[in-house]
């Protein structure tokens, strides 16, 4: 039955969007099961999974969203005077969202016909600000380490 209910939903805001309605993201983290900052990214795939192609998917996130919110003359879009905060790739992540999460996503080879683990995002620039993705999962894995110790928990090595 919910298999259905999301066709149903998929459907007429495809369709909605189709008739011009406009769509922006709004993901719910920060409830039970949910970590901040992956929800977004499977909210994007289930926009894609409802007909809208990859562009119209990040110009919801994007244009649509500072648009909903009367700030399109600060940001929502790379301008000249906007605000921006950039994702800088190795891979294009309109192939496959996933490609945007930090730590990186399970991808079948083409080549081998195997499954391998990509990892596809090298920096983050957020108020002009340059993060390395490296630098910044080598700083979480140290965070709860120490939280482990703290505990005086036995926690298997991070790798």
């Amino acid at each position: 039955e919910w298999k259905d209910d999301y066709r149903v939903w998929m459907q007429f805001v495809n369709e909605y969007k189709n008739l011009a309605g406009c769509f922006t993201t709004g993901s719910d983290s920060g409830f039970i099961f949910q970590v901040f900052g992956f929800g977004l990214i499977r909210e994007l795939e289930l926009f894609q999974e409802a007909g809208f192609n990859p562009l119209e998917v990040l110009r919801a996130a994007t244009e649509q969203g500072a648009e909903l919110l009367g700030l399109e003359d600060e940001t929502g879009t790379v301008d000249v005077g906007k605000r921006a905060d950039l994702l800088i790739h190795d891979f294009n992540p309109l192939e496959d969202f996933k490609l945007m999460y930090g730590t990186g996503a399970w991808r079948l080879n083409d080549e081998s016909g195997k499954a391998q683990w990509d990892r596809g995002l090298r920096y983050t620039i957020c108020a002009g600000m340059v993060y390395d993705t490296d630098e910044l999962l080598a700083d979480v894995r140290q965070m709860v380490d120490d939280s482990w110790q703290e505990a005086d928990h036995d926690r298997p090595p991070s790798r």
